[in-house]
């Protein structure tokens, strides 16, 4: 059975595993104190889904906003990267301990796993999150999981946790993604406009979707709005991963949602497994080759890529670094993880294979990139 509609995510034949994330609006008030009647609500429904035979993990934010309270920061904790990490460092702990507390309450132990980019990026770390994720739940704990903002920097940090459930989910080997918002989903405009449609399910990420969120539409207190969301969508869609926008702010708000059939459900076009699914929803790409559209369209018929097809460089990268491809438009097609170097491919750059050995001094491998290290976009 698979996920056709909004009421099968809490079933647990079409959705064995699900990742719930929520945001730091949802969780903290604009005093940044813990709003602990709803956190008893949405514990009281993480327990029913593990009374119906469901898997949860937790993508929960709030430590910044709880921290800046406690050490009274301006801006919410965000005037600089100093105070972010200053209040993450504070506020990770309060965080942590609303977990325990309350699901606790409701007989369920919470564990705490902090993550960067770099660990989801990095395959040898990604796979230690993966492993671990797993053993949590088969151990019956439900693992709340965080951005590690104390020690993360601009340059590695995912920037909201939307994009972090996806990439969760993907480590978990989730069925579906949960983003609890401030609004009832995707709207076909913003919704503060007269005659706003709510859009109940989406089939694949395009450009139509991606016009749908504008400014307007994003959410209040946290780092994520609409655009991050749909991004989150188009990372799990690679991996095979139901995604749901549901209203987050009301008391029972999944049970209130999917009883009325009230949200955005987006499905997966396709499931890609391990290493591809894992390349797809990359975030932190080394550099980019573009290639021109004979080329192009040897990648979508499943071919590898070649350097005689390949007309740009871009980027500083070793050989093993995720890169992304580009048709002759500048559109992104493909991730892959390169065979050679960033000079190595410009030397070889529009060159058939037979001239290969003498410009680079040595016998030279069969692709660019090979068709099983890279993932269509």
């Amino acid at each position: 059975m698979s996920i056709a509609d909004l009421p099968h995510l809490t079933d647990a034949a079409a959705c064995p595993r699900i990742v719930l994330k929520i945001g730091s609006s949802l969780l903290v008030d604009g005093e940044g104190q813990p709003r602990r009647a709803w956190l008893d609500s949405i514990a009281g429904e993480i327990a029913a889904l593990r009374r119906g035979g469901q898997d949860v993990v937790v993508v929960s934010s709030g430590a910044i906003a709880l921290g800046a309270a406690r050490l009274g920061l301006e801006k919410g904790g965000r005037g600089s990267l100093a105070d972010a990490q200053a209040a993450a460092s504070v506020g990770q702990i309060a965080l942590a301990s609303l977990w325990s507390d309350k699901l606790g309450a409701q007989g369920l132990t919470a564990a705490q796993l902090l993550l960067t980019l770099d660990d989801l990026e990095d395959r040898r770390r990604y796979l230690n999150a993966s492993s671990t994720l797993a053993r949590l739940l088969e151990s019956g704990a439900v693992p709340v999981v965080n951005e590690n903002d104390s020690v993360a920097t601009q340059e590695i940090r995912f920037g909201d946790n939307d994009r972090l459930a996806a990439r969760v989910a993907q480590a978990a080997r989730a069925d579906a993604v949960l983003l609890l918002s401030d609004v009832d989903g995707l709207y076909d405009r913003n919704p503060r406009e007269a005659g706003a449609r709510l859009v109940p399910v989406v089939e694949g990420v395009d450009d139509t979707v991606r016009a749908m969120a504008d400014g307007g539409s994003s959410s209040g207190l946290g780092s994520g709005g609409m655009v991050s969301k749909l991004q989150a969508a188009e990372i799990a869609g690679r991996a095979g991963i139901a995604l749901a926008i549901l209203n987050g702010t009301h008391p029972a708000p999944i049970a209130r949602a999917l009883d009325g059939g009230t949200g955005t459900l987006f499905l997966p076009p396709r499931r890609d497994r391990g290493r591809k699914a894992w390349l797809g929803g990359r975030l932190s790409l080394k550099g980019a080759l573009t290639v021109d559209a004979g080329c192009a369209t040897a990648l979508a018929q499943g071919g590898s890529l070649l350097a005689a097809g390949v007309t740009g460089v871009e980027g500083t990268f070793e050989r093993g670094d995720a890169v992304a491809v580009r048709d002759p438009q500048g559109r992104a097609i493909a991730h892959g993880l390169v065979e050679y170097g960033a000079a190595e491919c410009t030397a070889l750059k529009g060159r058939r294979s037979g001239e290969h050995a003498a410009l680079l001094g040595y016998a030279p491998r069969a692709a660019v990139v090979h068709r099983d290290h890279m993932v269509l976009l």
